[in-house]
């Protein structure tokens, strides 16, 4: 398009300096060339004729200049009587399109006239002509042709020519520019009559003719997907028949011999036969077998036909046949669990069985049992399943069982498992897991030498699915320290695999590692929680991320924190914990926080918390602690005082408790004052009945009447009774045994004073004293008190006058003697 405007303003502009006669107007100047159209980086010669009339160069001087896209091109210029003519050699035009224009250039620069020129590359001859033709109505021959690798940048025409050998008539068939394609109708080709065909080529630089090729149409013919049946031999193991025939619209052909290819899979491959099996002139009313293949299995086929060397048809649509079947053939690999139970003496069994690559199902419907015994007709069946897998219990002397495939049939042959019980052993470490491919990972591992190892067991199930039945394992043996195992992993699902270590005496201990065949970020993240703050610190936990929602072996747990100036911080936790503590925090700042969890596939961000840490309040501490102080003080001091004033209450819950006659007076005794002489618990103040000083003797064993007698009579002995009690601690002048005062009375007690279970009355004996036992008794003339041992009266110390009287009436000396009658305990008073 630039170039024709080029060439319109050229020729506008030569119109206008053209000279102008009455009768016409010519042109400045002519541009002329050997071609318009050269090969591409050929040479190029042009020259340009301009009149001497033409105004441009009339009286002046000028200088012809050529110029070629954005090039300027120098001339050689001469002249003759009528023009001046300028001629330009370029030796190499490398555009496929450009305008090459001559200039005259004198007070300025006038385009006087030009010329377009293209440039490319002859056609090459077509190549690989193929036909095929349609048998469907209505029939057709279509052709198509490689036009060649190089580009020719000209307009290159193709057509089609056929010659048919048998009637002698020729077609050409011309095609769009760019069409490399033609279908030829049924009028132009006979089905069963050979035929040439070829196809030219031609362009502005030349044409040329493709190698011609020579087909019969029906040879070229390609058939429609053929339709299959297929069905078991009769009394033929291994084999299968299969029937097929032609579409509808080329059922026609039924009786000509086509050639088939087969192809084989069973049902449980993903992969078709290598090499289809060919099959060579065969009639569409003839099956044709396939054998050597495994009883019982079922297989896909599918066929396709041609007719001599045509092209292949599709396959057809698969279908399927099973063989008959045979009793199961070879062993099966297995793989024992065992945990002992000693308490109930048996052993608890998890088996795992596959095929070996030696074993044959030979049948549909497999089912396997596991009996105790080797013969089959031996009563001894521990389990029955379909699975791949099965749990029983066996008594603790078991060593081996015996696995068997079963189909209808028949049964294998019997497959010796040992019961290799777990040992504690380590000799595997290290164990990885790398992806490989889509469908595989590489385990590797290391292994401590062992001249009792034997092999290794590899053991791989998915985490999210707890049926038994999706576990597989493999066998390896001893100098093998990696395994690629495959099977249908799926991609972000965890997987646990496990190495064990085998022994010639049993299982050892195994290393467990969960392992994805690819990791992406997690799907979610945790939310944070605050445990507890202190001063400057916050401690922040999460809960576990649930294994489906991992996609990947988590790496890392990171707490992004920011305060209101933006300074970003990150703290990550320790590995296999849930917590981080975040330190030198600013009380006055509200900060935001969140989590970024990590696999090795990807990172996603939690959302974001606010906390703000409490400032410190020093004042409401230190007033904490004074409070608490004194409280503990004042509660201390209770406690003190407590069990000082209970001193007392507290001896006279032990010992009984006697009135002081140095704390009361005898006048105010009275016969209800001095019924109860026990503590009343309840009462805060003291009994003031309550004497002072009272010594208490024990006697293992109790007195008889002559030690009564004794004791009475040996007055002068009595006074040393009170010498251990002759003072008291607790009154002001107590200076031990060096005392002027001594006790009044000795109460004598046949047991213990914490235990007075005997039920004789108490003896008394009086005690010489210093002071006046009452205000109108004199010292040296003490009154007689009843003795309460006896019935008698006698004086306590020297009186003469005194003389026992007998029959005299108890309550009548009790009423004079009221101190006495107090000292009167009785066994519920003690208590």
């Amino acid at each position: 398009m630039i170039s024709m405007w080029l060439s319109v303003i050229v020729m506008l502009v030569a119109f206008v300096n053209g000279a102008r006669n009455e009768d016409d107007v010519e042109p400045c100047a002519k541009v002329q060339t050997d071609s318009s159209v050269v090969p591409l980086g050929s040479a190029v010669t042009a020259t340009c004729v301009i009149r001497k009339t033409c105004p441009l160069v009339v009286g002046q001087a000028f200088h012809i200049e050529w110029r070629l896209g954005e090039h300027l091109f120098p001339g050689n210029l001469s002249a003759n009587e009528s023009s001046i003519v300028s001629e330009v050699f370029i030796p190499s035009f490398n555009h496929t399109r450009s305008f090459l224009a001559c200039r005259v250039r004198a007070s300025t620069v006038q385009v006087v006239g030009g010329v377009e020129i293209r440039a490319g590359y002859p056609p090459e001859a077509p190549q690989n002509i193929s036909c095929q033709t349609n048998l469907t109505t209505p029939n057709t021959l279509t052709c198509s042709w490689d036009p060649g690798q190089q580009e020719t940048h000209l307009l290159t025409k193709y057509s089609l020519h056929t010659e048919i050998w048998d009637t002698n008539e020729n077609f050409t068939y011309k095609l769009p520019a760019g069409v490399h394609r033609y279908i030829i109708p049924r009028t132009g080709f006979g089905l069963f009559s050979d035929m040439k065909i070829y196809v030219k080529a031609v362009n502005e630089l030349g044409g040329t003719t493709s190698e011609p090729i020579v087909l019969e149409p029906v040879s070229a013919a390609k058939f429609d997907p053929p339709i299959l049946k297929i069905q078991a031999v009769p009394r033929r193991y291994g084999c299968l028949q299969l029937s097929w025939s032609l579409s509808q619209q080329q059922a026609w052909m039924r009786d000509f011999r086509l050639n088939l290819e087969v192809r084989l899979k069973t049902a449980d491959s993903r992969y078709w036969s290598e090499q289809p099996i060919l099959v060579n002139q065969v009639k569409q009313a003839k099956s044709v077998d396939q054998c050597r293949l495994r009883p019982g299995t079922q297989y896909l086929a599918q066929i396709r036909v041609r007719f001599q060397q045509s092209p292949w048809s599709e396959w057809s649509r698969r279908q399927s046949g099973v063989t008959l079947e045979t009793a199961p053939t070879g062993r099966l690999d297995s793989w024992t669990k065992v945990s002992e139970d000693p308490p109930h003496k048996q052993l608890n069994i998890k088996l795992f069985w596959k095929p070996s690559k030696q074993f044959r199902a030979n049948g549909q419907n497999v089912s396997y049992i596991v009996t105790g015994k080797k013969l089959p007709g031996v009563n001894g069946k521990v389990c029955s399943t379909k699975e791949n897998y099965c749990t029983f219990q066996l008594p603790e002397k078991a060593k081996k069982v015996y696995l068997r495939a079963v189909n209808a049939a028949g049964k294998s042959l019997p497959t010796e498992v040992r019961i290799s019980r777990p040992k504690d052993r380590t000799v595997v470490s290290g164990v990885s897991v790398i992806p490989q491919d889509d469908r595989s990972l590489l385990v590797q591992w290391k292994s401590l030498v062992s001249s009792t190892l034997t092999g290794f067991v590899v053991e791989w199930r998915p985490l999210l699915k707890t049926d038994p039945s999706f576990t597989q394992f493999e066998l390896t043996d001893r100098n093998k320290t990696n395994l690629g195992i495959t099977g249908s992993f799926e991609p972000y699902k965890p997987y646990g695999i496990s190495v064990y270590p085998r022994f010639k005496d049993g299982i050892g201990l195994p290393q467990t590692v969960n392992a994805y065949l690819r990791q992406k970020a997690p799907s979610m993240v945790p939310k944070i929680q605050i445990k507890k703050s202190w001063q400057s610190h916050v401690e922040l936990t999460w809960d576990e991320i649930p294994l489906d929602q991992r996609n990947g072996n988590i790496q890392s747990y990171k707490v992004f924190y920011c305060d209101k100036q933006g300074t970003i911080n990150v703290v990550g936790a320790e590995p296999g914990k849930r917590r981080v503590v975040l330190k030198g925090l600013d009380t006055e700042s509200v900060y935001e926080a969140f989590m970024m969890v990590s696999t090795s596939g990807g990172s996603t961000n939690g959302s974001t918390i606010h906390f703000k840490i409490e400032p410190f309040d020093a004042v409401a501490v230190v007033t904490f602690l004074t409070v608490s102080v004194v409280g503990m003080s004042f509660l201390l001091i209770i406690v003190i005082m407590t069990c000082f004033s209970n001193q007392k209450r507290l001896k006279q819950r032990f010992c009984p408790a006697v009135p002081d006659p140095a704390n009361s007076s005898i006048k105010r005794w009275t016969s209800e004052s001095t019924q109860d002489s026990h503590l009343d618990w309840d009462n805060e103040e003291p009994n003031p009945m309550y004497l002072s000083h009272l010594s208490f003797l024990e006697f293992p064993v109790k007195l008889s009447k002559e030690d009564d007698d004794a004791w009475l009579s040996n007055v002068e002995d009595t006074s040393d009774l009170g010498d251990s009690i002759c003072g008291s601690p607790f009154l002001p002048g107590y200076t031990g045994s060096n005392c002027d005062s001594v006790p009044y009375a000795t109460v004598i007690f046949s047991g213990p004073c914490d235990n007075p279970t005997s039920k004789d009355p108490h003896a008394y004996l009086r005690s010489e004293s210093t002071q006046p036992l009452l205000e109108t008794e004199e010292s040296f003339t003490p009154k007689c008190y009843q003795n309460m041992a006896t019935d008698e009266q006698c004086f306590f110390g020297p009186c003469h006058d005194c003389v026992p009287e007998k029959g005299t009436d108890p309550r009548i000396l009790w009423d004079d003697f009221p101190f006495l009658r107090a000292l009167a305990l009785n066994d519920s008073q003690i208590d």
